[in-house]
């Protein structure tokens, strides 16, 4: 098979520019019969527009998702075309052969069926399959041989074996093209079908002695744009003459044939005659040129006898209507073939069952789903025609649906009564498509459909109320009892939750009672319960399921508890008065019958548990007294003799009734006296203690360890600071200066300062005070083993303001140098203060180990006596740096004490907090030092952050101490 020139692969599609345009006249909808009808070219590729549904057919574009809009489409068959749910436009899906969707020629439609729900809605849309110019022409053999006898007149046709062209119409073979040649011309035909065949015409008388052959080319031409086409070559061989051709009775014939006729059926007997004799007369038959490949597969030629016989099954509904070519040809040489048309008709047969397809299950249906409720839509099929093609539909019976028909074969099922699943929880429906043919042909097709379940039920208990016995003194978490409820749902409607509902038991949650296990229902009890203090309470479970929303109901439990005996009788009268021996007098002149008293005791029990029985274990003389074993009275049974000891003991056993009983016992020691003092007996005290008045021993001993613990607390830190003290006194004795805390010196300090600092490693900061001014006052800082910083408190000693002056008048001037007999220093050396200021040692307090807390008060005392001449000036050392840089003078302290008789730097307060006791910065009246917050506590023992004093006056030089 050859291709035309310019009839390349790239050429199989329209120029970009006309198949835009074709699409677009396409695209139109066409209405015919109440339905859309489109168009579109064969060979699209994925994708491709075919029509705006949304648009066409008036459907919210936004809603075809929800309502499931899609096409209905066969089981099995491929999916051409599909519809975009977001803008409701159909396109290509995959690629269309028009020459595979549709053998036989003519139009080739699509029929799709259009399905959208809420409300269900049906749409019949069909697509024209257009055939564009895919295929170009090709011939069966590429090279024919084709016998003339030299005898044939002039005017002679011979047909010549067509192109075939899966294309239709001006796609498919349109012309035929012979080589110019000066012996043959070329004449096309038309069929009835519009194809077309071409046939060889002789134009010159053949000499076969002056040329045996002819080459000739053969060319079919489409009518597409672009033209494609096809060639064949043809070798005609000139042969000797045979006089006389085959004739057939008539040139055409018409049969008519039922679809189901099995193979090796005569179709047709053909009869053709030749009047030679011999083997020129000798006719075969055969298929001619023109037969199409469909045909030769449906029927067969018998070569010698000329019946058409069927080959293969048919199928009205693929083709209804079959056209062969038979020839007859002799066997002579030189033989012509001569052809006739044969025209099979099929008859169609009911020999196609309907199909029963479920388009659309909506499966499983809620128990609830009101009446009318759409369950599948359910399309019928049936390929035959006329009434072997009309099909009708119908339910098994007794079921709560039916079928309605909404369109042309299509049916949908929906509910007629409500349903419940409890009761059906699962329908089998049974479809019967029958068609209207004879003998009529049926198909059966179930659909279960499940009925889902909603919570419609609410749970019951098996009994309307429980009703449990727990003995008392039960282990706590033992089981006491077991509630369950039933529910018909399923699934999660039917799964069930205990619950016990809120509440209180004697003032107490109902939950530190009862627990019950919420799968289960198994109730524990979650204490040991006691009779004596509840004897029975009720509780309300709750059943609830899982469903939504949740059902529930309630039933109350019933606890009684019942009674054991463990308490033992608590003997109330007499009260004993030394551990458990109780006394009582009785007169020496007392009879027989006297009453001496009666002993009482309760039993927390119950019933026999706290019947109680009296009796006399032990007695000096069993013949003087008696004890009424029901009430407890003790009399005598006699009078008292000379003889009888004047001190009786008595040992009473109380015993209860229960099973083992317990009992109590007591001693009573009756003395026997000559008279009777006016003195209360211990048998009138009969009530009994309040059961909350009693405090517990337990409570007693904690006390007196806290009590206890704490005393020796306080008495160890007394030691400790009192040998702490007693070593400072030691040191202030040596270095002239008072016990003081020592800080460490920081060299940041000393550099940012006024004063000169000599490096040592002395923890003593000494005070130089030149001769003639008051006295020197010197300090040692200590320190804490945790501080990591420091600064000096520089002391400067005051004077008393003479002649009430005041302010910095009695400062040197202004730009003057200090003496540096003024300037502090800090050196290796302590130097010895002048200690004249100082009391006499008689006078001066001394710590030891052993002195009392009184003593240390004492020494306290005493220092403050001595400090109210005294004033200490402070100031943050920041402060004194500017007030140098500035004035480069020193400034004079005013002899203002802070309150009278206070020493900030010896008040061992400082380090040591007893509580209940005031600390320097705290009083009665507020703050020290107000602005400042005065928190004191155990935890601050030894830690003091800042120690700072005061003057009163405004212009008063104060250096800070940070100790860190």
């Amino acid at each position: 098979m050859g291709a035309g020139a310019g009839c390349g692969r790239g050429q199989l599609f329209l120029p970009s520019l006309l198949l835009l345009l074709l699409l677009f006249l396409l695209a139109s909808p066409l209405s015919a019969g109440g339905q859309l009808r489109y168009a579109v070219p064969e060979e699209q590729e994925h994708g491709a527009f075919v029509a705006n549904l949304g648009e066409d057919l008036g459907l919210d574009v936004s809603t075809l998702s929800a309502r499931r809009f899609r096409i209905v489409a066969r089981a099995g068959a491929r999916q051409h075309l599909e519809v975009n749910l977001e803008n409701g436009i159909l396109f290509v899906n995959e690629r269309i052969d028009r020459e595979e969707v549709c053998e036989a020629g003519g139009a080739c439609l699509l029929h799709l069926q259009l399905l959208i729900e809420s409300p269900l809605e049906l749409y019949r849309v069909e697509v024209e399959v257009l055939d564009i110019n895919d295929h170009a022409p090709t011939f069966p053999w590429q090279e024919y041989v084709l016998e003339v006898a030299e005898s044939a007149v002039l005017g002679a046709r011979f047909p010549l074996e067509s192109a075939q062209d899966p294309d239709v119409g001006t796609n498919s073979v349109h012309t035929y093209q012979l080589s110019p040649n000066g012996f043959f011309s070329l004449e096309v035909q038309t069929r009835s079908d519009a194809s077309k065949f071409a046939e060889l015409v002789l134009e010159r008388t053949l000499d076969r002695e002056q040329q045996r052959t002819h080459r000739v080319l053969l060319t079919a031409l489409d009518g597409g744009i672009p033209r494609r086409s096809g060639t064949a070559h043809i070798l005609i061989t000139v042969l000797d003459a045979n006089d006389n051709v085959p004739a057939f009775d008539q040139p055409s014939y018409r049969v008519s044939l039922p679809e189901d006729a099995p193979a090796g059926t005569l179709v047709i007997q053909l009869n053709a005659t030749d009047l030679d004799e011999g083997p020129n007369g000798e006719i075969e038959y055969s298929f001619s040129g023109h037969a199409p490949p469909r045909v030769r597969e449906l029927f067969r030629v018998e070569p010698h006898s000329g019946q058409v016989l069927l080959k293969g099954p048919l199928d009205y509904e693929r083709a209804s209507l079959h056209e062969l070519y038979v020839q007859a040809k002799d066997r002579g040489p030189s033989a012509v073939a001569v052809h006739c048309r044969v025209l099979v008709h099929l008859l169609d047969v009911n020999d196609n069952a309907p199909e029963v397809t479920l388009t659309s299950v909506s499966t499983p249906v809620q128990e609830d789903a009101p009446t009318g409720t759409v369950i599948a839509v359910i399309s019928v099929l049936d390929r035959d025609s006329g009434d072997n093609g009309r099909v009708s539909c119908e339910i098994s019976p007794n079921v709560p649906f039916e079928l309605r028909s909404s369109f042309r074969n299509y049916y949908t099922l929906v509910t007629t009564e409500a349903l419940d699943r409890e009761v059906v929880p699962e329908y089998n429906v049974s479809i019967t498509a029958r068609d209207m043919g004879s003998p009529a042909l049926l198909t059966r097709s179930t659909l279960t459909i499940p009925v889902s379940d909603v919570n419609d039920n609410a749970p019951r208990f098996l009994q309307p109320s429980y009703s449990v016995y727990v003995m008392e003194n039960n282990a706590p978490g033992a089981s006491i009892c077991s509630v369950s409820a039933l529910d018909p749902d399923c699934q999660q409607n039917a799964y069930l939750s205990y619950s016990i509902a809120d509440g209180h038991i004697h003032g107490m949650p109902v939950g530190t009672y009862v627990s019950i296990n919420s799968d289960s229902g198994h109730m524990y009890a979650l204490r040991s319960l006691d009779y004596e203090q509840i004897r029975s309470f009720q509780i309300q479970v709750q059943a609830q399921d899982a469903g939504f929303p949740p059902l529930s109901a309630n039933v109350t439990v019933h606890i009684f508890v019942l009674d054991q005996n463990d308490n033992t009788p608590v003997i109330v009268s007499p009260m004993p008065r030394n551990g458990s021996v109780a006394t009582e007098l009785v007169p020496r002149s007392a009879g027989p019958g006297y009453l001496v008293g009666t002993v009482s005791a309760v039993d927390a029990d119950a019933g026999l548990n706290s019947r109680l029985s009296y009796q006399l274990l032990q007695a000096t003389d069993f013949t003087l007294f008696s004890l009424a074993p029901d009430t407890g009275e003790l009399r005598t049974l006699r009078s008292f003799l000379e003889q009888d000891a004047a001190r009786q003991r008595l040992v009473v056993q109380v015993r209860d009734g229960g099973q083992p009983a317990l009992s109590a016992t007591m001693s009573l020691l009756l003395s026997v006296v000559e008279t009777m003092p006016q003195t209360l007996s211990d048998f009138s005290n009969f009530s009994l203690p309040p059961e909350d008045s009693s405090s517990s021993p337990l409570t007693l001993y904690l006390l007196v360890s806290l009590g206890s613990i704490s005393f020796t607390f306080l008495l160890a830190i007394l030691i400790l600071t009192a040998i702490r003290c007693r070593g400072e006194q030691r040191s202030w004795r040596r270095d002239g200066c008072h016990c003081c805390p020592r800080p460490r010196s920081s060299p940041e300090s000393l550099k940012t300062s006024n004063l000169t600092a000599q490096p040592t490693t002395s923890t003593a900061a000494h005070l130089d005070v030149p001769d003639g001014g008051p006295p020197g006052y010197c300090y040692k800082l200590c320190l804490g083993p945790e501080s990591a910083q420091s600064d000096f408190m520089f002391l400067k000693p005051c004077s008393l303001p003479r002649n009430n002056e005041k302010g910095p008048g009695n400062l040197p001037a202004a730009g003057k140098r200090s003496q540096p007999s003024q300037q502090f220093h800090v050196s290796k050396q302590i130097k010895q203060p002048n200690t004249d200021w100082l009391p006499p040692s008689t006078q001066r307090p001394a710590l030891k180990s052993s002195q009392s807390l009184e003593d240390m008060g004492e020494i306290r005392r005493a220092l403050q006596k001595e400090h109210e001449r005294l004033c200490t000036l402070v100031t943050p050392v920041s402060e004194f740096q500017k007030a140098s840089a500035g004035a480069n003078s020193i400034w004079a302290p005013q002899h203002s004490p802070l309150y009278p008789g206070h020493i900030p730097a010896l008040d061992y307060q400082h380090n040591v907090y007893i509580p209940g006791t005031p600390t320097l910065l705290s009083s009665k009246d507020g703050p020290l030092f107000p602005g400042r917050e005065n928190r004191n506590s155990f935890s601050t023992f030894g830690k003091r952050k800042k120690m700072t004093t005061y003057c009163d006056m405004p212009d008063s030089v104060v250096i800070n101490n940070d100790l860190k």
